[in-house]
């Protein structure tokens, strides 16, 4: 398994964020995004190949994960989308790159998804694992499947005093099973959890997840400073910037859905490709996929 790159930090209105960098400066910018409850170790086999073509390839800490550390003990612990998206957008003013191409799933998907339908004109090209990747918060109560509604149970969970205690002591072991639920077929996940483990003891993980989960059903406000964006993502805003999605056929958050639902909010290019043997955590469980699927929106930018 590839090294990891050395750390840098780039400091923002809310965070010092920590990420890791392969490649040339001058290099085309790619910025690789993570998810819950997972770090950068997810992209070890994807950023070098990038960087050996001349990418300039930026794998970043979310917030609550890692060293990333907000600037101020006062600032709200939010892990609500816009917030997301906004550190996203901070990181590249920070790092002063007017473009790049994105890519992410679960949480980061999220982020890239919002960044590329709400501007466009910051993304050269989007790799969705999980397709459209913006919450519809208004419709978030609505009842679902009921088998749907057992696999969101740690949702609910998070939404008790119990599920916030329980994470904090035992954030670890759950995650842990969270990743094994997720990647039902993937035989190196309990091998690989280990190296991401230990980015899950940051001091804000627990906030940051719980006030997540709260905030998409209603249950816990949002941060004031970001309701403008939470405001425009009400409309299910479409993303118009080429987009490939790579969902996993054995993702145990929900498999992907045939017809594609998806399809009518990319209207710039679209392409979904679903990956047989392949759980949530897209980008580690298919690599070899993930790096071909960034590749050809990098050559068609």
């Amino acid at each position: 398994m590839p090294s990891p790159a050395a750390l840098h930090h780039a400091t923002t209105a809310s965070l010092h964020i920590a990420y890791e960098e392969h490649g040339p400066r001058g290099g085309e910018p790619v910025i690789l995004l993570h998810g819950f409850p997972y770090d950068p170790r997810a992209y070890d086999e994807i950023a070098p190949p990038l960087a050996e073509r001349g990418y300039r390839v930026i794998v970043p800490y979310l917030r609550g994960y890692g060293p990333t550390r907000f600037t101020h003990p006062g600032i709200m612990r939010s892990g609500q989308q816009a917030a997301l998206a906004q550190d996203l957008l901070e990181l590249m003013d920070a790092l002063q790159l007017p473009t790049a191409t994105l890519a992410g799933y679960d949480w980061g998907g999220r982020a890239a998804c919002i960044v590329a339908a709400l501007w466009p004109h910051r993304v050269r090209g989007l790799m969705s694992a999980d397709g459209y990747n913006i919450q519809d918060i208004a419709k978030a109560c609505e009842p679902r499947a009921p088998e749907t509604e057992l696999r969101l149970w740690y949702q609910y969970y998070f939404n008790t005093q119990r599920g916030v205690d329980g994470l904090r002591a035992n954030r670890r072991e759950f995650c842990e099973l969270l990743w094994r639920l997720w990647s039902p077929t993937w035989q190196q996940g309990p091998g690989l959890y280990g190296l991401s483990a230990p980015s899950l003891d940051n001091p804000d993980f627990v906030e940051v997840v719980i006030h997540s989960y709260r905030h998409r059903f209603g249950y816990a406000p949002g941060d004031p400073a970001l309701e403008p964006i939470e405001q425009a993502l009400l409309a299910q805003p479409p993303i118009q910037v080429p987009t490939i999605a790579l969902c996993g056929a054995d993702d145990g958050v929900g498999a992907p859905l045939v017809p594609d639902p998806d399809g009518p909010q990319f209207t710039r290019g679209y392409e979904r490709r679903i990956l047989p043997g392949v759980g949530h955590n897209v980008p580690q469980e298919a690599p070899q996929a993930t790096l071909e699927a960034l590749l050809e929106l990098l050559q068609d930018a």
